[in-house]
């Protein structure tokens, strides 16, 4: 008889569990602290998060597992790969980014710093443990820890009508989501008998025929907790109101590292669990990205400068619009299963994707959130002679806004948008391909339109804003600016340089790219 005890791999599991163990110390650390040192939990999370990253080196090997079964089959309910690796970097790299934004924002907007540390690191952590996670049970875990602490974000704000609002939905759309997800995850279980990813692409393979309605229902439900996490269409409602009632910090988390759980999971479920039933998911997932860049394009290009946030409003529904790119291929792998390699490279190609999209979104909410500073509305009318007033800040989200359209010299992203067209045409996707092109031109227009906004000379109203900036001189009656709103904190310049910096290093090295794309992560 086996025995039921093993020994846990620490090395394996220390990214997630770095980032847990810091949470709870900024929770205790919070207890302790008077008012005035507060800001020193800020920079206790961002050497969390450093160690927690730094973690990753020992396993650039991509081959240890932990939580295995001891009956003899060959399954893990955590599995450190390359494609797990990648993504942690990732997630942890736009935590990082997140801390940065957010040391400076506690303050100006009052938020409590021991809750807010905790909350951020908290579901880091959960979604650190995602992208290692290899059976249904632990990918729910997962899933939960980091959205849970996600809502509590949103809605820190405490007082505040559209965070509380924004919390409110979020929490309520992402509840119904998981629900329908884990009746998904218990009708697989009940149709193949295990949890573990490997064992269910096993038993699917040669399901019970009256099972197979159950199987075909349970791998289409299980689906949509993560197709909610990605925002893709209809389960995309949530993200503008949520966007623009969360700090901006927070509003870039959700953004990038929200997502990145998504697509991870989205991932791990369909090209690991059920290749056998890409039958099912494979248009599914077709028509989602379709339906998903589609409408966030169009949304996007409804915007209206003038409008209050709309700033924030055309990066949320960019978000989704980008989403659907970074669905194609993950729809493709469906349909080169059966091809040598055919799925890993589809899965590489989306990696790939998420690597750009998320240092160039992280750098134009920095850029937002300093723009925040003097123009609490955020409208994109706001942004009009930015150059004039902050050349280096302009130029970064210049280069951002390229990037995202796939322009040069954002070189990474014409890189990036050509794998994912690949994918699809590699895969017989023809039509999905087609729609991909239209988006990528529709969002052409509201992408270069901002960048025009940023280099026109300002308008007088503009320009005595900005004199006002340098030398208050408040009106009868008016509050004086915050003297803070005069000068660039240098977490939010470090934050708007770090991603400008890997912005440009990834254009000036696109193989990386194809690198990602053609190579094997799972």
């Amino acid at each position: 008889m086996s025995s039921l005890v093993q020994s846990v791999d620490w090395l394996a599991i220390a990214p997630p569990t770095v980032a847990a163990v810091v949470a709870l110390a900024v929770l205790v650390a919070d207890l302790f602290l008077p008012e005035g040192k507060k800001g020193t939990l800020g920079w206790i999370a961002v050497g969390g998060l450093v160690l927690a990253g730094l973690s990753l080196l020992p396993l650039l090997a991509g081959d240890r597992s932990t939580f295995c079964l001891t009956s003899g089959a060959e399954a893990c309910s955590y599995t450190a790969d390359h494609f797990a690796l990648v993504i942690q970097f990732l997630v942890l790299g736009g935590a990082l980014l997140t801390a940065l934004l957010s040391i400076n924002s506690i303050t100006d907007l009052k938020l409590p710093a021991g809750e807010f540390w905790f909350l951020l690191l908290s579901s880091a952590a959960g979604a650190a443990l995602l992208p290692a996670a290899r059976d249904l049970a632990t990918l729910v875990i997962a899933l939960e820890v980091a959205s849970l602490p996600a809502f509590a974000l949103v809605g820190l704000r405490r007082g505040d009508r559209l965070s509380s609002e924004a919390a409110l939905k979020f929490f309520l759309s992402s509840v119904t989501a998981t629900a329908v997800m884990l009746l998904g995850v218990s009708f697989v279980y009940a149709a193949t008998g295990s949890l573990h990813l490997t064992q269910i692409a096993e038993s699917l393979t040669h399901v019970d025929p009256r099972l197979d309605t159950l199987a075909q229902a349970g791998v289409a439900l299980t689906l949509v907790g993560f197709a909610f996490k990605t925002a893709a269409v209809p389960f995309h409602f949530w993200v503008p109101d949520t966007y623009v009632g969360a700090p901006l910090p927070v509003a870039a988390y959700l953004s990038v590292v929200g997502k990145a759980v998504g697509f991870s999971g989205l991932i791990l479920v369909t090209v690991v669990a059920f290749p056998s039933y890409g039958r099912v998911w494979g248009p599914a997932l077709a028509v989602l990205a379709a339906l998903t860049m589609t409408a966030g394009n169009v949304a996007a290009l409804r915007q209206r400068p003038d409008r209050e946030h709309s700033a924030v409003r055309l990066l949320a529904w960019s978000s989704v619009g980008q989403a659907g790119y970074l669905l194609v291929p993950i729809a493709s792998a469906a349909y080169t299963a059966d091809s040598s390699g055919g799925a890993a490279h589809a899965v590489g190609s989306t990696v790939a994707y998420a690597l750009m999209y998320a240092a160039v979104n992280l750098g134009a909410f920095a850029v937002a959130a300093l723009v925040a500073r003097t123009s609490p509305a955020n409208r994109v009318a706001d942004y009009r002679g930015l150059y004039a007033r902050r050349p280096l800040a302009a130029l970064a989200l210049g280069f951002f806004l390229l990037c995202l359209a796939g322009l040069p010299p954002g070189i990474i992203g014409l890189f990036a948008k050509v794998t994912v067209f690949s994918a699809a045409v590699n895969a017989g996707l023809g039509w999905l391909a087609a729609v991909m092109a239209v988006n990528v031109v529709i969002a052409l227009y509201y992408y270069l339109q901002w960048t025009a906004v940023l280099f026109r000379a300002p308008t007088p109203e503009g320009a005595a804003a900005a004199e006002g900036a340098r030398e208050p001189v408040p009106a009868a009656g008016a509050q004086e600016p915050e003297p803070a709103n005069t000068k660039i904190p240098a977490t939010l310049t470090a934050a708007i340089g770090l991603a400008a910096v890997l912005g440009i290093a990834l254009s000036g090295a696109p193989q990386i790219v194809l690198r990602f794309a053609s190579g094997v992560l799972l």
